[in-house]
């Protein structure tokens, strides 16, 4: 075991498939099992119930599965694939933390890991984008949340400006750019838009579904590809960013 429990806020859309992957990974990365079919079949991980190889009543299976697809057989192929495509992932430091606790719909920090040997900043605590963290800390600290104004008429329009300029930067059609082409430098530009889409402005994974015409999942494989392309090409964001900021819904 690694350390005591603790309870991690999670942003659903982004950050929660990456997770249960990173957390079913544990036995492969401790040298306990040596190959997926052992992993489907080891009982001290959720792995297993999600394979349909044992059974948990207090287990939700369905809600995981449906990320990924509907029926429940293809929904456990395509989280197969997911996890043995994560297989040799190291140490994630940016899926651990934990110090929030929710409790009859308000969040309550835990006074106690301030003064222990596990005192941490507070966001280290909540796992999701900018915007996301941003409202979580707006509540505890006990400040009025940042407000999500998007109408259905704004978010097409922003995520449409954000297509025209990555189809531009790269060279693209727009409508390739908002639809499931596989072309390099297409899926390229997606990717670029979903992250940005997702984690500077706040949208969900169905939003931005909706607006590329692409599956949830397919964003959020484009907001994990557009994370790893920003961070090597910090450049791509002001050259596609400007596009979207006219169309950010303000507080008041």
């Amino acid at each position: 075991m690694q350390n005591r429990f603790k309870s991690i806020l999670v942003e659903e859309d982004a950050y929660l498939l990456e997770l249960v992957r990173y957390l079913h990974l544990n036995p492969v990365r401790a040298g306990l099992v040596r190959t997926i079919e052992e992993l489907a079949h080891y009982p001290w991980t959720g792995h297993a119930r999600l394979m349909g190889t044992t059974a948990a009543r207090w287990q939700d299976v369905d809600f995981v599965l449906a990320q990924f697809t509907r029926p429940p057989d293809r929904a456990r192929r395509a989280y197969h694939d997911f996890v043995l495509a994560g297989w040799r992932h190291g140490q994630r430091p940016d899926l651990q933390g934990g110090g929030l606790r929710r409790r009859r719909g308000c969040w309550e920090p835990v006074d106690e890991l301030r003064r222990g040997r596990e005192a941490e900043a507070t966001d280290e605590r909540i796992l999701g984008g900018s915007p996301f963290v941003q409202q979580v800390l707006a509540q505890v600290n006990g400040e009025r949340p940042i407000p999500r104004r998007w109408t259905a008429l704004e978010r097409q329009r922003a995520v449409r400006s954000l297509v025209e300029r990555g189809a531009r930067v790269w060279d693209q059609c727009p409508a390739t750019v908002a639809s499931s082409c596989k072309r390099q430098a297409s899926a390229t530009a997606r990717a670029v838009v979903c992250v940005l889409a997702v984690e500077r402005f706040g949208l969900s994974l169905t939003q931005v579904a909706d607006e590329l015409g692409v599956s949830k999942v397919s964003v959020w494989r484009g907001v994990q590809k557009g994370r790893a392309l920003l961070a090597r090409a910090p450049h791509l964001e002001r050259d596609v960013l400007p596009a979207l900021e006219r169309h950010t819904p303000h507080g008041p």
